[in-house]
């Protein structure tokens, strides 16, 4: 294992290295934001009584969760060039056009992130138990302070944990959309044992880096469970 080709400057390859951690945190953080907004309707629909919603809901996560992460970036990135260029055609533009690799590579690990966040976040809402909304509805609180005062406290305790492991899915997640172009851990890795023929090298920095970055990661949402969990009495 050469070092010296990680050293930062013109002579190594450490800066590129860096940057590449960069884009890949900034990718599961969007990641990760598309994909807890998508749950959020996921989470509504699965839980609808009426019935189309529920089946919008189990369609939608069943798809996403039993086919493989590569399969949904790759269709979404070429379905989405397609569809993009089927709508240019509309207005006379017959070119190529290839979407930003950012985002579609945002959303493609995004909608993924979304199935896992929505099972997660729909299992912390059956774990309130019922019992606790119809005394909340006895002493008369609305809607909207069962909601920000019983229902979103709890959401919130029960889904940590299962969001934190979706946030380590997402994060490995983003090696694969090396597959589009844009330069990331992996992709900036492959680049550089390419040129350097030091393959064990740069894939030993990539492991470690994301390592450190998951690491990082593990302690913070342990933080935060500590702190969701301030006052509630263990059995």
């Amino acid at each position: 294992m050469d070092l010296e080709l990680l050293i930062l400057g013109d002579k190594g390859w450490g800066d590129e290295m860096l940057r590449a951690t960069l884009v890949t945190l900034m990718v599961s953080l969007t990641a990760m934001s598309i994909g807890l907004f998508i749950s959020i309707f996921g989470t509504l629909s699965k839980l609808s009584n009426k019935f189309y919603l529920r089946l919008f809901g189990d369609v939608y996560t069943t798809i996403v969760r039993g086919i493989p992460e590569l399969l949904v970036i790759y269709l979404l990135f070429f379905g989405g060039s397609n569809a993009v260029m089927s709508i240019a055609k509309l207005f006379g533009y017959n070119g190529y056009i290839e979407l930003n690799a950012f985002v579609i590579g945002s959303i493609a690990v995004g909608a993924i992130s979304g199935a896992y966040s929505t099972e997660v976040i729909r299992g912390a809402f059956l774990a309130i138990p019922r019992g606790q909304i119809d005394a909340a509805k006895s002493v008369g609180m609305n809607k909207f302070i069962i909601f920000t005062r019983i229902l979103i406290p709890q959401i919130l305790r029960y889904a940590l944990p299962g969001l934190g492991n979706v946030w380590q899915l997402t994060l490995k997640d983003t090696a694969l959309i090396m597959v589009t172009g844009l330069v990331e851990i992996m992709r900036q890795s492959h680049i550089a044992s390419g040129s350097t023929y030091s393959p064990f090298t740069f894939y030993v920095t990539a492991a470690l880096l994301y390592l450190i970055l998951t690491t990082v990661s593990n302690t913070i949402f342990n933080s935060a469970e500590n702190w969701a969990n301030k006052g509630v009495r263990r059995v």
